[in-house]
């Protein structure tokens, strides 16, 4: 015992003796051509920890010898790593279009190339042209929102539970919303309705049950506190079987009746008719507002098809007031947005819808998605070791639209002789670009509705590098 304990002592000792200093690294070849890429600084500090793994390794005895050579390629590797960027672009290949973990809805070209236009010079944010003297950000917008929507004006937040936020404080902080207890939903990130209006300073007046709201359930619970009549989209959930809730125009003419605010939270920011499309239910922000709601909230990055934002539409009087609130400036966009959603709703006005992704994947029938399934589908079974076939399947819209309602969809089933369909998921996840695909009964599923054509290419690659 106390002989086999001498023999490693020293041997330890001597491994430790090979650690190489960080300047004899810093003169090798490969790492001056990185520090001239990356910086001396940070390949210093990539140095400093692949060394002290290296003598951590040593210590635990779970190494017999140092390698200069290995201790270079790991100081690269631990570079290219520290200089990637986290926020990365993947492939969807999970057939979810508005996938809330994957940044929802993908821009259009349209839109990018205006955002770097803007963004790259100074621009007339806040300054009209035509008066040579200071402007609001919003006028970009509200001419376009107003022009598509019909509207009196529209206001720009960061997202749509700002947009609410905002709102309930503004026009009834102190004070009572009457709101279904069926509306009191939960979304992403436990997102609730409650809360929003507790953090807002209004007083949530519950009426009605889980299933059924009658317009006489908003009317019994106003009173002298009452300033909003607030109506929400279950945009996440859906309640099926014995329902009711009072139609838009009721819920409206209650609320002119008594000289309350009818608001209204649309949730996903549908601004077309996508039933023909198979998805039914799903208002339209100028459904809304023809019927006479005074306020409306929806998201621009859900079925929009724009960037992140809160778009607040309605009458001009309640709105001038929101733009008062001093929560307006802390919450307002930045020009990036701005500029992402002007070109956005400049393609609904050329009727260009096509242009905007979302909208185009939701669009695609199953049929054009199972031609192109069918010839990567065939491809992909050239190689020995994959099988591949077209299977019938389902997508989703995601992003809290639509849950109850799928897209038919054709789906790739993969499957390897020596990789299972989790091994295969996690292959590719890790790809560079990552490629972001779902197991189901031991296969891999690809649904290419939310793979852009030409990713179909870094696709297979990314299926070749699998040995």
């Amino acid at each position: 015992m106390v002989h086999s304990e001498g023999d490693a002592e020293p041997a330890t000792t001597g491994l430790l003796r090979q650690i190489p200093a960080v300047n004899e690294l810093l003169g090798r070849t490969a790492l001056k051509d990185l520090q001239a890429h990356a910086g001396r600084r940070l390949v210093v500090e990539c140095t400093r920890r692949v060394l002290r793994r290296l003598r951590d390794r040593i210590v635990e005895g779970s190494l017999s010898s140092v390698s200069l050579e290995a201790l270079e390629q790991e100081i690269v590797i631990e570079a290219e790593a520290a200089t990637r960027f986290s926020l990365r672009a993947v492939i969807n290949a999970s057939g979810v279009v508005l996938h809330t973990n994957l940044g929802r809805a993908p821009l259009a070209r349209e839109a990018l190339d205006h955002l770097a236009e803007v963004s790259t010079c100074y621009s007339n944010l806040e300054y009209d042209l035509d008066r040579g003297a200071r402007g609001k950000r919003d006028a970009h917008t509200d001419r376009l929102f107003c022009q598509l929507l019909g509207t009196e004006k529209t206001l720009l937040v960061n997202n749509n539970a700002a947009a609410v936020l905002l709102a309930l404080n503004t026009l009834a902080e102190g004070a009572e919303v009457v709101v279904s207890r069926g509306e009191l939903i939960e979304i992403g990130g436990s997102f609730r309705i409650p809360d929003v209006c507790a953090k807002s300073g209004a007083i949530l007046r519950e009426v009605g049950t889980t299933n059924r709201t009658r317009i006489g359930d908003y009317a019994a619970a106003i009173s002298e506190r009452t300033r909003v009549l607030l109506r929400v989209h279950p945009s996440n959930f859906r309640i099926l079987g014995f329902t009711e809730r009072p139609s838009l125009p009721e819920f409206v003419e209650l609320a002119q009746r008594h000289n309350l605010i009818s608001m209204e939270d649309l949730g996903s920011g549908c601004l077309v008719d996508l039933s023909p499309h198979g998805i039914r239910d799903e208002p339209t922000a100028s459904a809304s507002l023809s019927a006479g709601v005074d306020v409306i909230t929806f998201s621009g990055d859900k079925l929009l098809g724009g960037p992140q934002a809160g778009i607040l539409a309605g009458r001009r009087e309640p709105l001038e007031r929101i733009r008062k609130n001093p929560l307006f400036r802390a919450l307002r966009v930045d020009k990036l947005t701005i500029a992402a959603l002007e070109a956005t709703i400049s393609l609904y006005l050329q009727g260009k819808t096509q242009a905007i992704p979302a909208l185009r994947m939701i669009q695609l029938s199953r049929q054009a998605i199972h031609q192109r399934a069918a010839c990567l589908a065939e491809r992909i079974s050239a190689h020995p070791q994959f099988s591949a076939r077209v299977q019938d399947g389902d997508s989703l819209i995601g992003g809290g639209s639509t849950p109850a309602q799928a897209l038919p969809t054709a789906l790739l089933a993969l499957t390897h002789s020596r990789h299972s369909a989790q091994e295969l998921e996690r292959f590719l996840r890790q790809n560079s670009p990552p490629v972001i695909a779902r197991v189901e009964q031991d296969a891999l599923l690809l649904d290419l509705r939310t793979v852009f054509e030409e990713q179909d290419e870094e696709l297979i690659r990314a299926l070749e590098r699998i040995e």
